[in-house]
C-alpha cells in the first residue's frame, strides 16, 4: 500500500513529534508499504524517511526542482521524482497514494492537506485521509473545522470521513491499512 504523509520540514520544539514520525516510518517500513512524501531530508519529512528506510521500507519523494536546487532532497531513498511545481507535486504525490496521513507541519502541510479533503469533498477522488493528532496539534484545526460545520460552510459528512489519531499504529488501522 502507498501511504502518502504531509508533515513538516522542521521537527518542532517538542520530541514528541519526532517520535511520532519515527514510529510512523517504523510502521511503514516494517509491513512492506511505500512512504509517498515530498522528498526533504529535513524535518520531519527526513526523519519519517530515515525511519522507513532503516525499517527496509520503500520510499518514493516527490520534490520541485526548486526545492531539490536548495539542496533538501533526501537523494538515499528508494526513488526521487523531481516535477516543476508544487502544484505537480501534489498531484503526483494523490495519484500514486492509496491513503494520506497528515503530522504536524507548516504552510505547507496545511495547504496539502486542505487540497487533498477538497478533491474528497469534490469527489476528485475517495482515498482515506487520516490526521495523526501528535501531543494535540491539530486540535485548533478540528475546532474550526467543526465551526465550519456548525455555521453551514461545511457538511458533517465531509468532516466526519476525517480520521484523527494520536497513535501511529491505530491510525494506520483505522485508515485500514495493514499493520502487525
Amino acid at each position: 500500500m502507498n501511504i502518502c504523509v504531509f508533515c513538516g520540514s522542521g521537527v518542532g520544539h517538542n520530541p514528541a513529534f519526532a517520535q511520532a514520525a519515527q514510529e510512523l516510518g517504523r510502521l511503514i517500513g516494517t509491513n512492506n508499504h511505500t512512504l509517498v512524501y515530498g522528498g526533504g531530508n529535513i524535518g520531519l519529512m527526513g526523519v519519517l524517511a530515515d525511519s522507513v528506510m532503516a525499517a527496509k521500507g520503500k520510499v518514493v519523494g516527490i520534490i520541485p526542482d526548486f526545492l531539490f536546487k536548495k539542496e533538501v532532497a533526501h537523494t538515499e531513498i528508494t526513488e526521487l521524482i523531481r516535477v516543476d511545481s508544487m502544484h505537480e507535486r501534489k498531484k503526483k504525490m494523490a495519484d500514486r497514494a492509496d491513503v494520506f496521513i497528515a503530522m504536524a507541519g507548516g504552510w505547507g502541510t496545511l495547504d496539502e492537506l486542505a487540497e487533498i479533503l477538497t478533491w474528497r469533498q469534490l469527489q476528485i477522488m475517495d482515498k482515506p485521509i487520516g490526521v495523526l493528532n501528535t501531543q494535540a496539534f491539530f486540535n485548533p484545526l478540528l475546532q474550526m473545522m467543526k465551526s465550519m460545520v456548525s455555521n453551514g460552510f461545511l457538511k458533517e459528512q465531509n468532516l466526519s470521513k476525517m480520521l484523527f489519531s494520536d497513535n501511529p499504529l491505530k491510525l494506520l488501522t483505522t485508515l485500514g491499512v495493514k499493520v502487525s
